[in-house]
């Protein structure tokens, strides 16, 4: 029994078993929900008992393989800090305390609502409070929240004083804490949750305190596994030169752009608006319906993308397209430039194949084709959606933005001056508002711009539809005084639109990625070349200087945006793709092979984040997300993501390699061996990374809402990657797994963990992070369905290939 105890068999055993649950945990609260998943798994007795095990399965493989004589300090400190962490959610579940406290204005009351197994039940606590005042304020002329914050008055032993709650401003009394949480609809109201867990969180953040602590060692310490790994890795590249053979298994389309049919062509002949008079037009403001203040450029760009999925048409930007729409509405609305991919919805309607017009969606007597439809859909609930209905209702929200562009809907340009509500007006609003005259420019100036932008399309003199255009920048300039506008970051933005920067950065990633690793097996198959190694060299500088080009892209978003830009799908895709090059430049050295994979994936990880699912568009901050926690906790989770990125590219090349491994390539095993070292490497760094991210997200989350482990599926999935990758880790511990080839498969399997967490739980899933589920992303998890089966199979072949003097790691000493 001690044998099994202390065994690291028991350890992978119960670490699979622990994911397990957690997995069967997630699906089990989408569909039966959070409340029976608790009951189930995570306060069961069983799922205690199995995280009690896990620590004394630890304690006593510590003792019994006497690791603290064998000087391996930050593996001991790293496994204490999970026990102390372990130990702090235990003290938390026993004698935590969490409750809602609700208070109107003008009340004052010392009741905590409780909820519990045992039912719901009102506590006093050792104080009073008063609420004087509500606050929300919301983003200009928009209704979704910008900050929410309650203004109270404590009675606390005999004192009176006051103090304001806000989200992520929290008020500590005699160990309660409060947080804003949430508003009585009349907003008159403030919904406090109330945790007390003084122990428990002190406890907690000690352990975290100690994972740090054992990480740094763990990279310093002489007798870690990463600097023996590194020592090993200096010997291979001392070695002889090596030869290499690698298959191109990645063929990349540089331009894959359709060309535009002939009635679109026919349209921007007949439509053409002058591309200086539109740029004019994109430099204009306008307030989104978010509530942020953005170029007209922005805007066009966003319309565009919805209608065409594609920020240009024909030779037109999205500025010329936009003006062109308000000026030539007739035309466009009989050019078939709307995506249909549904051929059942086309087959019904009758509608063009591929992309519809407009004037499709309407029968012969001008009724609208798809309202008795839509009537059906609405009495449906969203789990009896078909795909039919969801393309429907898609190309449905298409067809209504059109008509709201052509009708001069959502072009909020105008403001009204004084406006308490700081709202901005769309010409085609009921302008009412509005008197004098303004009620009179307001009204009659689009149409006044429509008529001599039309004359100038038959002259060829567009100066009279410039001049109607900086009227409507003059009156901006002197009718907004309630908003606050930035014009350096206006015009940085203008910029940020114009460069492109992402998609540049995508294409010599793919170009320059690719020449990269070609040279660079090439200089292992021949004598060293100096023409070759030097057009190498200029390669990796050009990776180099795209690389800080993303940087600045990256900079230039986030000073746009005010925040730290990782904030939604599109940001951390960008910011993925961005370490994943600088977590290959970490290794550059040791292996270029390596900073060519990392480069190639980073295009490939920009090429994704410009699919039609991925919004690109720039929105204001919901008030939970304003922390500065929030942007240590995304920064570092997801740069953990690139590093086990590398992870996965360099086990899936050596899977590749070892299908060749039985052919006279003298060198092939030592060339596994090192692409292995730095797969396991690069794990580690990711390892690190994904933990100490995970819990400063436990710290963001207990810090703006009062507690630090919720088993949110997007948390309980980041822990199952976290544990996934600590097994594959841990599986050279046991003889009969250290074997190269699984560690290799491994990597490229516990990938499939972290694209779980990163899409998977956002779009099938419930909780706080989920999104809800997109027609779109159905396409795209069937390239994952595909790269699977490629994996089984190249995994299997691989195996049976492989050659016994590469399979195994050299132990720790």
């Amino acid at each position: 029994m001690k044998k099994i105890i202390s065994s690291y068999r028991l350890t992978i055993y119960l670490l699979i078993l622990y994911i397990f649950l957690l997995a069967t945990a997630t699906f089990i609260e989408k569909y039966q929900g959070t409340h029976t998943a608790q009951m189930l798994i995570y306060y069961s007795p069983f799922f205690i008992l199995l995280q009690l095990l896990m620590v004394f399965n630890f304690i006593a493989v510590a003792i019994s393989k006497r690791l603290l004589k064998k000087r391996k300090i930050g593996f001991i400190v790293l496994h204490i800090a999970f026990i102390v962490i372990l130990l702090g959610a235990f003290v938390s579940h026993i004698f935590g305390e969490e409750g809602i406290f609700h208070l109107r204005e003008g009340e004052t009351s010392d009741q905590m609502f409780v909820q519990s197994n045992q039912g719901e039940k009102y506590r006093t606590l050792p104080f009073s409070m008063e609420l004087v005042r509500f606050t929300l304020k919301r983003y200009p002329g928009s209704s979704s929240p910008s900050s929410y914050e309650s203004h109270l008055i404590i009675h606390e032993d005999g004192k009176t004083y006051s103090k304001n709650i806000s989200m992520n401003n929290v008020l500590d009394i005699k160990g309660y804490r409060f947080f804003q949480s949430s508003y009585d609809q009349d907003e008159k109201g403030t919904i406090l949750s109330v945790n007390k867990d003084v122990a428990g969180r002190n406890i907690t953040y000690a352990g975290y305190g100690f994972l740090l602590i054992g990480f740094i060692l763990c990279f310093t310490g002489k007798n870690s596994r990463f600097r023996q790994l590194s020592t090993q890795l200096k010997e291979l590249r001392n070695s002889d030169k090596l030869l290499i053979l690698i298959p191109l298994f990645i063929l990349f389309t540089l331009s894959s752009e359709a060309k535009e049919s002939i009635s679109v062509a026919d349209a921007v002949q007949k439509a053409w608006i002058d591309r200086e008079t539109a740029s004019v037009f994109g430099h204009l403001l306008i307030l989104s319906n978010n509530g942020r203040v953005e170029p007209v450029n922005t805007f066009s760009s966003e319309i565009l993308r919805k209608l065409h999925k594609s920020e240009t048409i024909g030779e037109m930007n999205s500025d010329q397209f936009l003006l062109s729409l308000f000026t030539f509405p007739e035309v466009w609305s009989q050019v078939p430039l709307i995506p249909v991919s549904n051929p059942d919805l086309v087959s019904f309607y009758h509608l063009t194949e591929g992309q519809c017009a407009y004037s499709e969606s309407f029968d012969h007597v001008g009724n609208y084709k798809f309202s008795q439809k839509l009537r059906e859909i609405y009495y449906k609930t969203p789990a009896e959606h078909t795909r039919f209905d969801k393309d429907l209702l898609k190309l449905d929200e298409q067809m209504n933005i059109f008509y709201q562009v052509k009708n001069f809907q959502l072009l909020n340009i105008f403001p009204k001056e004084n406006d308490p509500d700081r709202q901005w007006y769309a010409p085609g609003d009921d302008l009412s508002v509005f008197s004098g005259q303004d009620s009179l420019f307001v009204s009659q100036i689009m149409l006044w711009c429509a008529d001599e932008l039309r004359e100038a399309h038959a002259s060829g003199d567009w100066s009279k539809a410039v001049s109607v255009l900086n009227m409507i920048d003059t009156y901006q300039q002197k009718k907004n005084n309630t908003i606050d506008i930035d014009d350096n970051r206006i015009k940085a933005e203008l910029l940020y639109n114009r460069l492109d920067i992402f998609r540049f950065c995508k294409k010599y990633y793919f170009i320059l990625g690719g020449i990269t690793l070609v040279l660079s097996f090439m200089s292992f198959l021949k004598k060293q070349n100096k023409i070759i190694e030097a057009i190498r060299r200029l390669s990796i500088a050009g990776i180099i200087l795209c690389f800080l080009y993303h940087l600045f892209g990256i900079g230039l978003r986030g000073y746009i945006s005010g925040y730290a830009p990782w904030s939604n799908s599109y940001e951390t895709m960008v910011y993925v793709a961005w370490v994943t090059i600088l977590s290959g430049l970490f290794f550059s050295r040791r292996s270029p092979v390596t900073f060519a994979l990392s480069t190639l994936f980073g295009g490939i990880i920009l090429f994704v984040s410009g699919l039609n699912w991925m919004d690109p568009q720039i929105n204001p901050l919901v008030p939970v997300l304003k922390s500065p926690w929030l942007m240590f906790h995304v920064a570092i989770i997801v740069a953990a993501y690139g590093f086990a990125g590398i992870s996965c590219l360099t086990g899936l090349t050596n899977l590749i390699l070892m299908l060749f491994a039985k052919t006279n390539l003298s060198g092939l095993s030592v060339r596994i061996r090192e692409l292995s070292i730095i797969n396991e490497m690069s794990m580690l760094i990711g390892l690190a990374l994904m933990s100490i991210g995970i819990f400063l997200g436990a710290i963001w989350a207990n810090e703006s809402w009062g507690r630090y482990w919720g088993w949110d599926p997007k948390e309980t999935w980041a822990l199952i990657t976290m544990i996934t990758y600590a097994i594959t880790l841990h599986l050279r511990l046991l003889k009969c797994l250290n074997h190269i080839w699984l560690f290799n498969l491994m990597s490229v399997i516990s990938f499939f963990s972290v694209l779980m967490t990163y899409l998977g739980v956002n779009y099938f899933l419930s909780g706080m992070h989920s999104y809800g589920q997109n027609g779109s992303m159905q396409g795209v998890f069937i390239y994952f369905f595909v790269a699977v089966a490629v994996v089984i199979l190249v995994g299997i072949f691989s195996y049976k290939k492989s050659s016994g003097s590469i399979s195994e790691f050299v132990q720790d000493k």
